[in-house]
């Protein structure tokens, strides 16, 4: 059990060629082009989710902001699918691997800093020193400011990457657990089982909450340089 702790986090390959960018396009066939006049239940309610999330998150953006809202739906919705079909047994989940995830950060970061510091140049700098510093302190703090910037995204790939990757290796050991306890003691097999269970549950509320977590900090960052 413990050779294999860390096997579902490797790359897939087939044939020895990775096919971790099928996987990663994979959820798009989970949200269909709708080519009917009346939609079905399905694809209505995915539409409504999707206006909902979206109501919700263009609230505090300005108009330029809301330039980026088919990024930011679309941002969401892959993040909270991967994490989803993730969960499935014997499935890669992509949002494991800190490459990736800093490979969705750094962009989106980089793009919203350097749109504030295009359009708001003044606010943007200000933030480096607040007003009113001692002057001794100036230096000190304008370090301080631009290692916090910088760590931004560094935060979004460790905060997201490290979820989900902790939850599937809870899960991981629970259940080889339950496994070894069924031969040995049917109750406390049981109720490990039960543990498993629950934590399955967590885990798909985990799942969804870390796409929406992401995507808002990324909103947020957004929102104070627009």
């Amino acid at each position: 059990m413990n050779e294999n702790l860390f096997a579902s986090f490797m790359t897939p390959s087939l044939m020895g060629i990775p096919i971790v960018m099928f996987i990663i396009m994979f959820p798009t066939i989970m949200f269909p082009s709708p080519k009917r006049l009346i939609n079905n239940r399905t694809i209505t309610i995915q539409q409504w989710l999707i206006k909902l999330i979206l109501k919700q998150m263009m609230l505090i953006h300005s108009t330029k902001g809301r330039t980026w809202s088919l990024m930011l739906i679309t941002l969401i919705l892959f993040i909270g699918t991967t994490n989803l079909l993730g969960l499935l047994p014997h499935s890669f989940t992509p949002t494991t691997q800190l490459s990736m995830n800093l490979g969705m950060a750094i962009p989106l970061w980089a793009g919203a800093v350097l749109l504030g510091f295009r359009h708001k140049t003044k606010a943007s700098l200000a933030h480096f020193l607040p007003q009113g510093t001692p002057i001794i302190l100036i230096p000190m703090l304008v370090i301080i400011e631009t290692i916090s910037l910088f760590i931004q995204p560094m935060a979004l790939a460790v905060r997201l990457t490290a979820n989900i990757t902790a939850g599937h290796l809870l899960m991981h050991l629970i259940g080889g657990a339950t496994s070894v306890l069924f031969s040995i003691s049917t109750p406390i097999a049981l109720t490990t089982f039960i543990i498993l269970l629950l934590l399955t549950m967590l885990e798909f509320a985990v799942a969804l909450i870390q796409a929406y977590v992401f995507t808002l900090l990324v909103s947020l960052y957004l929102h104070d340089n627009t």
